[in-house]
């Protein structure tokens, strides 16, 4: 079954990959909205408690209160960290556009669902790449004009865990991302059990995203889905309930969990390139943490703070 799980996350992966160049064909006069989502970041306390996880609810203890991000890192939020990180030294540049970052390797047992990642410099991001809303001048790294809101992609497994080290953060686990967009229900989606289009970023959302990329769509700004109305495009408000927007489409969001005998990483939670069935809080993707996808993002999560 884990191979099958596998093979589905790689396929899906490999129809992303494909899919991405129609995002980078229409990305002049992008609409910008302010949904209410501030620029800084807000931290969101899931307390400890058992939940229910996976399709089947198994009721699964989690014994410690966290605090999580609202919203996915943005791409302003995330030059703004290429910023201070290039300036400390924890990053490098090459050819000015690839970025790159140590990371100390994993356990290698030499499984057959399983690579060596050894200790080095990964690749976190490559500016050249189309849908890449990051810009670098030679000197500072800035967002393409109107998607400062808009979460960031294109960014491997290794970039999303180098932000959160930076800040003393991290990625968080399956349990925790499940946790936080479920709550303490049964529920299938992060608002409940029925769904609609006004509700998430998917494929086939007639978002107005959808109207500038084709059907296929694009990211939509943060917190997007929150009962306002938008060039004539209604939404429902639709948080978690712990107020996390976001949990359901828009971006996969990048996990931490390192699983024995296999190198894939994990996301959770469906994109604007998924059909609805993929938003549901229990389904999963998988890929090599290398990989960069026009619809893969991330949030962080960290220890409650005193």
């Amino acid at each position: 079954m884990r191979a099958l799980i596998l093979l589905t996350g790689i396929v899906l992966a490999a129809f992303i990959t494909g899919c991405a160049s129609s995002n980078s064909n229409a990305e002049a006069n992008v609409p910008v909205y302010n949904t209410g989502a501030p620029d800084s970041i807000v931290w969101v306390v899931v307390p400890a408690g058992n939940f229910y996880k996976t399709e089947h609810a198994h009721l699964t203890k989690m014994d410690y209160d966290y605090q999580i991000m609202r919203y996915d890192v943005t791409n302003a939020q995330y030059a703004d960290y290429l910023n201070q990180a290039l300036a400390k030294g924890t990053i490098k540049m090459k050819d000015n556009k690839i970025i790159l970052g140590y990371y100390p390797g994993d356990p290698f047992n030499g499984h057959k669902h399983e690579f060596k990642i050894g200790p080095g410099d990964y690749q976190h991001m490559d500016l050249s790449k189309p849908g890449v809303r990051i810009k670098f001048d030679g000197q500072a790294f800035s967002v393409q004009k109107g998607f400062e809101n808009h979460p960031v992609t294109m960014v491997s497994w290794f970039g999303a865990k180098a932000f959160a080290d930076f800040y003393g953060w991290r990625l968080p686990t399956e349990n925790e991302w499940e946790k936080a967009a479920r709550g303490t229900d049964k529920r299938s989606y992060p608002w409940g059990n029925e769904f609609d289009h006004t509700r998430a970023n998917f494929y086939g959302s007639h978002d107005p995203f959808e109207k500038l990329f084709g059907k296929q769509g694009g990211t939509t700004p943060i917190g997007f889905y929150n009962g306002k109305t938008y060039d004539g495009f209604k939404t429902t408000d639709s948080p978690s309930p712990y107020g996390l927007y976001d949990m359901a489409g828009n971006v996969w969001q990048w996990c931490a969990d390192d699983y024995p005998d296999i190198h894939y990483r994990y996301m959770r939670g469906g994109s604007f390139a998924t059909y609805e069935n993929n938003l549901r809080v229990w389904e999963r993707n998988s890929a090599g943490p290398e990989y960069e996808g026009t619809d893969v993002g991330f949030r962080c999560v960290r220890d409650v703070q005193k």
